[in-house]
């Protein structure tokens, strides 16, 4: 009897061993997994986490976007681009592992982004590091780039589930391409007076100003006479309401035409003042294209297409765009536009 007690005791105390050994790895072995698997974890979950986003590159492109009140700031001087920074953040926010390269690509996926990686650090509120990545290039097939995790050796493919292309171009906007191209973009409340110069069509020049509640319009010019019509109610709130937001199509800073654009007689010169006493002034030159084109009100042939696109004097700023017609056309008024 004492003989089978001691031999069952042996075999339980075996099998509490083997139970505590099994736990042991399995434990061990999922701790080890978690540890070779974090750097496949590039996304940030939560947008709002996001305060700071420091992008740069081996050509010595560098970009600082910081989150403000209701704006980012790009480099610590422009707005940046809205558009821009959305796609950005989702790509920061949705970023996954698509898949692990082959063995055999390791060497040249490592190779290319040491080479040609854009170093993604992104920060909270407090200025914490939350991650440090490297994005590379595409995929044969464009499905997905490659990126590595700060301190890892293993590279993976990565996407954004859903959406189909490469990634890489969200993080490689550079210069001007990550500013925002607004000429205006102001609350109609708050602008105070807006004075626009037609220097070819003088009797059509006005300033519009806001006095208390209510809006003056009279002409730009002390030889045009003042309209004897009645005014139109409400016709300025309906303007203002134009210059809600109104972009460029691009930025032409590096145009090599731009200075002798610049001297010609422009077709309008715009100023915005805001209730803070801040003057925005845009000059605006039109782009003509030679072609026959057939006025539709009278019949008249004319050698000059219809103007579609203006050069922009961003006087304020110093910048030189390109916007279109179509766009801002719903701020060339006239002066007797304002009387019925």
């Amino acid at each position: 009897m004492a003989a089978t007690l001691k031999k069952n005791t042996i075999l339980l105390l075996v099998v509490v061993l083997l139970g505590v050994l099994t736990a042991l790895y399995f434990f061990s072995g999922a701790s080890q997994s978690t540890v070779n698997r974090s750097d496949r974890y590039f996304a940030v979950e939560n947008p709002e986490d996001i305060y700071r986003i420091f992008l740069a590159d081996k050509a010595g492109n560098k970009t600082l976007l910081e989150r403000k009140e209701d704006y980012w700031l790009y480099n610590g001087q422009w707005k940046a681009n809205p558009a821009a920074v959305k796609l950005l953040l989702e790509a920061i926010t949705q970023v996954e592992m698509m898949y692990k390269p082959p063995r055999a690509a390791l060497s040249n996926i490592t190779k290319s982004l040491a080479v040609d990686g854009i170093k993604v650090e992104i920060y909270d509120r407090k200025n914490k590091l939350l991650k440090v990545y490297y994005i590379g290039g595409a995929t044969n097939d464009e499905s997905g780039v490659y990126g590595i995790m700060e301190g890892s050796e293993q590279p993976y493919v990565l996407y954004i589930p859903g959406w189909t292309g490469n990634i890489r171009f969200r993080y490689n906007l550079k210069g001007d391409d990550w500013r925002d191209r607004s000429v205006f973009a102001y609350d109609p409340d708050r602008i105070q007076s807006v004075s626009i110069e037609y220097p070819k069509q003088q009797s059509s020049s006005f300033i519009l100003e806001k006095k208390g509640k209510q809006y003056t319009v009279r002409p730009f010019y002390d030889l045009t006479p003042p309209s004897k019509r009645p005014y139109k109610e409400r016709s300025a709130e309906t303007y203002l309401i134009g210059f809600e937001r109104l972009g460029a199509e691009a930025f032409e800073n590096r145009n090599p035409a731009r200075d002798s654009i610049s001297r010609q007689v422009p077709f309008a010169i715009i100023k915005v003042t805001d209730d803070s006493g801040q003057v925005r002034e845009a000059r605006f030159h039109p782009i003509f294209v030679e072609g026959m084109y057939q006025d539709p009100k009278t019949g008249t042939w004319h050698n000059q297409l219809p103007v579609e696109r203006y050069y922009v004097d961003l006087v304020s700023t110093g910048d030189f765009m390109l916007v279109q017609d179509r766009v801002f056309n719903k701020i060339f008024w006239s002066y007797d536009f304002f009387f019925d």
